[in-house]
């Protein structure tokens, strides 16, 4: 009898316990402030259907690196129009036969004053990773130093010369010769706009010798504070006997370079025919 009385003690005791709270009154008065007890309102969050959410465009736009385009098929190209007018290129591969640029190649190599230019950037000198010579009646100052003209002409400049104005019905007064000896020597980044050219002019480009990529890069606009990022740029494999013209605003509006390739690339030689004035441009 002992035992049953203990255990109804024991059963009154646990039956005395007061009922917990349901778990939503807790949730309600524990979670949310100023809550009475009751179940919580969900006006307002996600889910209720009564409020609506805006998307808002940025600001600044989201920008994107345009994608490089490649030229490789003879014709005219107009590049780029703006302020400064038209930009034009006109590629011809093959304006020189196999058997023709061989033989031109052969004997340029050979017999042109090759020489390596030292120039000057920012009070420093460097010498030029690559070979060159120039032609002409007056000298070329670019890169803070000047190259001496070789007044008389080798004979097979002046048939490429004669060649180049029949096909762009343009004259020439003028030519750089560069010899790049291999993949590691190269140009940068730079425009042919030197007063003593005149404005807007055209440069013929003659290409002889192993292929070696010509690069382009769009001039960024004023807001764009130098930043190259997002311009647009081409790229010409030039091959063996290819003549390549840039008219119009090329120099104004865009940048070229011939860069470093590492990995093999024997010599070439790329023949530019230009127009030098003597001290201001004729308007």
């Amino acid at each position: 009898m002992s035992d049953k009385r203990q255990r109804a003690r024991v059963q009154g005791s646990w039956a005395s316990r007061p009922k917990p709270a349901p778990r939503e009154a807790v949730g309600g008065a524990a979670g949310f402030a100023g809550s009475t007890g009751a179940p919580p309102s969900r006006s307002g969050l996600w889910g209720d259907g009564r409020q609506t959410f805006e998307f808002h465009q940025p600001a600044k736009a989201v920008k994107e690196v345009p994608a490089e385009r490649v030229i490789e098929k003879a014709g005219d190209y107009d590049i780029s129009q703006g302020p400064s007018g038209v930009s034009r290129l006109q590629l011809l591969p093959w304006f020189l036969s196999q058997t023709e640029a061989d033989w031109a190649f052969s004997k340029l190599f050979a017999e042109l004053p090759w020489s390596q230019k030292t120039n000057f950037k920012q009070g420093q000198s460097y010498e030029e990773p690559r070979l060159t010579c120039w032609y002409g009646e007056l000298p070329y100052t670019y890169s803070q130093s000047t190259l001496q003209p070789n007044p008389q002409w080798h004979p097979v400049l002046s048939e490429l010369r004669g060649a180049v104005e029949r096909a762009s019905g343009r004259s020439f007064n003028s030519l750089l010769c560069n010899l790049y000896r291999d993949g590691k020597d190269s140009i940068a980044w730079h425009s042919d706009s030197e007063p003593s050219l005149g404005p807007q002019p055209t440069i013929a480009s003659l290409s002889l010798g192993d292929t070696r990529c010509f690069s382009l890069r769009k001039q960024p606009t004023p807001e764009e504070n130098g930043d190259y990022t997002y311009v647009e740029r081409l790229r010409i494999p030039l091959s063996h006997g290819t003549l390549l013209l840039m008219k119009g605003a090329t120099q104004e509006d865009w940048q070229h370079q011939v860069a470093k390739e590492y990995h093999d690339r024997g010599p070439r030689i790329n023949l530019t025919f230009r127009t030098i004035y003597p001290e201001s441009p004729p308007h």
